[in-house]
């Protein structure tokens, strides 16, 4: 694992999926990823790993929107079926439910692919050459 990412010999290998659900860094999960909610810090404050490389982009929010927006309206046409309560109930129950748990899978996610993308050394517009 560590022959993926030469600058990281020295370190023992992180798990990418605890490392980027914790927000910590993708090479040694000790330092935070994130400097605010969701923006990516600059560097690493324990290994000195610059986060230059980190572009997450739309990625995050449509892992977001496909798995909030499946758990929600799962759950309001169960609750319409089974309860039929009246249009403010359903707006009171899901707009607040919708945000919250869209912001916290943000966070999630967006920390999990920056830490695969780490992993993998995944880089935009680069071909597998190992042939």
């Amino acid at each position: 694992m560590n022959d993926m990412n030469p600058d990281r010999a020295d370190l023992p290998p992180t798990e990418p999926f605890r490392a980027g659900l914790l927000g910590r860094c993708p090479r040694c999960g000790q330092g935070p990823l994130f400097t605010g909610f969701l923006t990516v810090a600059p560097r690493c404050t324990a290994c000195d790993l610059d986060y230059s490389f980190a572009d997450s982009g739309d990625g995050p929010v449509a892992f977001v929107v496909l798995l909030i927006g499946f758990v929600v309206v799962g759950l309001a046409l169960w609750t319409e079926v089974t309860f039929n309560p009246s249009l403010w109930v359903h707006f009171s129950l899901w707009i607040p439910l919708v945000v919250v748990l869209s912001l916290i899978a943000l966070r999630v996610f967006k920390g999990l692919l920056i830490a695969l993308q780490y992993r993998n050394s995944a880089a935009e517009g680069r071909l597998d050459d190992r042939r």
